[in-house]
């Protein structure tokens, strides 16, 4: 059984106090679908691209395993770019451009081969557009993961409620928790959140980790601090990616194996701001993760001595 992932397949230009980049390789289903290759072997991705993106941008999932016949060249056409400076702080940043380009009337298409979809991770979005993939879906998925932002609250959170209400999981951070509740406490938003639909609530809190929610069970998992950030882009989706692989690895979904997911999401993350772009995630070896997800653990596991 197979795990789609979709979203944008883009360019990025980005410039951090560590540098900057030219036109790379991006996109939220790029990320996503680069971390959940580690932890499971039947990827599909669908997206959108112009001409300009090139067949060793393509090869570049494809050597992850990643099955790209849902991916969409439009000749003639520019794929998605966005174009960011980051602020000293790396928690906050300016887009200078955004081209949506193909995206502006994308329209996804789900080949038969991805029919047998166990597992959706929707990557950011209009709401709109994600609910028309899990409609095209002849079966629906086992888990339906929703990633989303404050940007449809605003514009189109009447259709964001109606996606809501379809899917299992829903991630976002903080700031868009308390958007889409109306409430300041994380708890209270939490609880808000839950009764719109989803089973399951992950609010991201960037350097100082994730919250899980579920029914009346909550789970925290820290951050692993690090020296240097040179690149946060893309750093949730490839969170989101490595979550939603890690489960479609194990085939349960339970709050124990959730809770491990969130772990392995926040380790695949890390290493993605270690570098620009997509770099840092093209190559990790099963020990490296294995080391990684040791120093999360080591974070929080204590014992108290009287």
């Amino acid at each position: 059984m197979s795990l789609i992932i979709i979203g944008t397949v883009a360019f990025d230009a980005i410039e951090t106090p560590f540098g900057k980049t030219d036109k790379i390789v991006g996109g939220a289903a790029t990320y996503a679908s680069l971390a959940a290759s580690y932890f499971y072997d039947k990827v599909k991705i669908v997206g959108v691209v112009g001409d300009d993106f090139q067949k060793k941008d393509i090869d570049l999932l494809d050597t992850h395993g990643i099955d790209t016949e849902g991916l969409q060249i439009k000749a003639g056409e520019k794929s998605f770019f966005w174009s960011g400076k980051y602020h000293n702080d790396m928690n906050s940043r300016d887009t200078l451009v955004t081209e949506l380009n193909v995206l502006a009337d994308f329209d996804p298409v789900i080949p038969e081969s991805y029919q047998d979809c166990e597992y959706l991770m929707l990557g950011n979005l209009t709401p709109q557009i994600q609910q028309t993939v899990i409609k095209r879906l002849k079966n629906k998925p086992k888990l339906i993961v929703l990633d989303t932002m404050n940007f449809w609250m605003d514009v189109a959170m009447d259709d964001l409620l109606e996606t809501i209400k379809l899917i299992d999981v829903l991630t976002i951070n903080d700031a868009e928790a308390r958007q889409l509740s109306g409430e300041y406490s994380l708890v209270k938003a939490a609880k808000k959140i839950l009764e719109m639909g989803p089973k399951y609530l992950i609010i991201k809190k960037g350097e100082h980790g994730a919250l899980l929610f579920h029914e009346d069970k909550v789970f925290s998992t820290p951050a692993l601090p690090l020296a240097e950030v040179f690149d946060p882009t893309g750093a949730g989706d490839t969170f989101a990616g490595g979550f939603i692989g890690y489960l479609a690895k194990v085939g349960t979904i339970n709050f124990n194996n959730m809770k491990n997911a969130i772990v392995y999401g926040s380790a695949l993350a890390s290493f993605c701001v270690e570098k620009f772009g997509t770099e840092r995630i093209l190559n990790l070896s099963e020990a490296e993760i294995a080391e990684r997800i040791k120093e999360f653990v080591s974070l929080s596991s204590f014992t108290i001595e009287n």
